[in-house]
């Protein structure tokens, strides 16, 4: 059923085109993840196909009522009854204390409550931890309207989409599939782009060369030597016009197949971003972060009580784990080297925080990043345009920029100084898919040493090899990662399942032991007498796995 058509639809901010969408449908059954750099109107897309905001040319017609869950918007209501609000572990009356991942989950709740054909879904995730995002997750696949969700969390466009919708240069292309598939179809895109160009390149280089050789042979038909007599050189004259009219229609003909050629574009290529730290800077210390009888509290709440730690050299640890366990905490005491942290003699600590106090508004993004880079300012201009600051929007002032725009500057200058030693509090907050995937590659090619908290999975899987959570005020870590982490506890889960599974078998069989050893009725002792025997042959089973 069609719940969304809109046709030449153009929206303007000022003089600036911003979304130009010739034709879309939108479907019952689709489950569309909205994918864009920064600004590209993302937001814009789906207040047009909801119409909370109108086109400037074309039409959009709705044929449905929808739900809309924003991070600026309100709820409609204050309550939601209490089946919903277990479901999506909320209380069940809003109230402004709650905190930012339980708002969104109260909004989404009563979205669901309104069971209507359409839901717009504008970054559900934002401000939520892993635990939060996975709920969010697994309730959106229980949705069965169409689903219209802008996200940068790569692992819910995989879980809930059918067609990624990606918006580049004002205009849509919509991709079918989840955003792996997306992803795919885009680099094979880029390859047949690159095969194109490079048949294009050499057939007209080919054709110039034609050309050119063409033109040189018309150039040698000789004149008539000055000995020859009239006859004679009126007829070689003449043999030279024609042979000199043929190359110049065979150099005609050539040019207009030069001119009926279809121009392909040049790929635009990725610089390569590669970070050596110099040996002078390198550490050699085999523990770089040390924590003994780490304690912390927070008037009556304790977080951390004679908790240890090691973070090794060259290691890449991902800090996870709920919101308010303790996380940030860690890492402000890691920076202020508290009572129990030690930190290795010549680590040179880089502090990403969220504040992104490093930045000076006053400046230039090119003057912040050179200011404390060790790079020069080639290499310095090509990771900002790996992050989309290119040319002269590098001369931007910081004090202008967006929050995305921020957190990107931010990681800029950090990993362009002299460090040996990253420290990084959620840098990926804020963050296109573009930008993000950036930070990841570059990342994953740091030489140094890396301690990083961030809620997104994917970015957890491929960059960090240790994990470090906070479990009863002690710190634990795990040596593999994100994917081997998640192994491992579903095996203690399921192992902590089953051994359950027998003691309470094994309680039931003492009882009905204990219940048989009585003067009992034939009939009674019968059925007690199978449940005996069925149990016996459950545990059997359960020992054998």
């Amino acid at each position: 059923m069609l719940l969304i058509e809109c046709n030449n639809i153009k929206k303007y901010y000022g003089d600036r085109l911003i979304l130009d969408v010739e034709d879309l449908k939108i479907y019952d059954g689709d489950r569309i993840g909205i994918v864009g750099v920064n600004g590209v109107g993302k937001t814009t897309l789906i207040n047009l196909l909801s119409q909370r905001l109108d086109p400037d040319e074309g039409f959009i017609r709705l044929h449905g009522i929808y739900s809309y869950v924003s991070q600026l918007d309100s709820p409609e209501g204050m309550d939601i009854d209490g089946e919903m609000a277990s479901k999506f572990n909320i209380p069940n009356r809003w109230n402004e204390d709650m905190s930012g991942g339980e708002k969104t989950r109260f909004k989404l709740a009563e979205a669901f409550i309104e069971n209507n054909p359409i839901l717009f879904a504008d970054e559900p995730t934002s401000n939520l931890d892993m635990e939060g995002i996975e709920l969010i997750g697994e309730r959106l696949q229980e949705f069965k309207g169409a689903l219209l969700l802008i996200s940068h969390d790569r692992s819910l466009l995989d879980i809930l989409c059918n067609k990624i919708l990606e918006i580049e240069h004002e205009t849509i292309k919509i991709y079918t599939g989840n955003y792996s598939d997306y992803y795919e179809q885009k680099r094979i895109e880029m390859e047949r782009k690159e095969f194109e160009y490079s048949q294009y390149s050499k057939e007209k280089k080919r054709i110039k060369a034609m050309i050119n050789d063409t033109r040189q042979k018309e150039q040698g038909i000789k004149r008539p030597p000055k000995r020859m007599g009239n006859s004679e050189a009126r007829l070689h004259k003449m043999g030279g016009q024609r042979a000199k009219a043929n190359l110049n229609r065979a150099i005609k003909n050539m040019e207009k197949r030069l001119d009926r050629l279809e121009v392909k574009e040049k790929p635009i290529e990725q610089d390569i971003i590669k970070l050596d730290i110099q040996d002078a800077n390198r550490l050699y210390s085999k523990i770089v972060i040390e924590g003994k009888n780490v304690n912390k509290s927070f008037k009556d709440k304790l977080i951390f009580k004679n908790a240890e730690f090691n973070i090794f050299n060259g290691s890449k640890t991902a800090l996870i784990g709920p919101n308010g366990c303790g996380k940030t905490t860690l890492i402000k005491m890691i920076m202020n080297r508290d009572i129990g942290i030690n930190i290795a003699k010549g680590a040179k600590i880089g502090y990403f925080s969220q504040d992104m106090n490093i930045l000076d508004d006053r400046l230039t993004i090119i003057e912040n990043v050179m200011n404390t880079s060790v790079y020069d300012e080639t290499f310095a201009r090509i990771l900002l345009a790996r992050l989309l600051f290119k040319r002269e929007s590098v001369y931007k002032e910081v004090g202008l920029l967006s929050g995305g725009e921020r957190v990107k500057v931010s990681f800029a200058k950090l990993i362009l100084q002299d460090n040996n030693l990253l420290v990084l509090d959620e840098p990926n907050n804020y963050l296109d898919i573009k930008s993000l995937e950036v930070v990841e590659e570059t990342l994953e090619d740091y030489e140094g040493t890396l301690l990083f908290i961030s809620h997104d999975r994917q970015f957890v899987n491929k960059i960090a090899n240790q994990i470090m959570t906070i479990e009863n005020y002690k710190i634990k870590i795990f040596n593999g990662g994100y994917e081997e982490y998640i192994d491992r506890k579903k095996k203690i889960k399921n192992k902590n399942e089953h051994e359950e599974e027998i003691f309470i078998l094994e309680n039931r069989l003492s009882e009905i032991i204990g219940r048989l050893s009585m003067v009992l009725k034939d009939e009674e002792k019968e059925i007690l007498d199978i449940e005996y025997h069925s149990i016996l042959q459950s545990l059997r089973e359960l020992r054998e796995i």
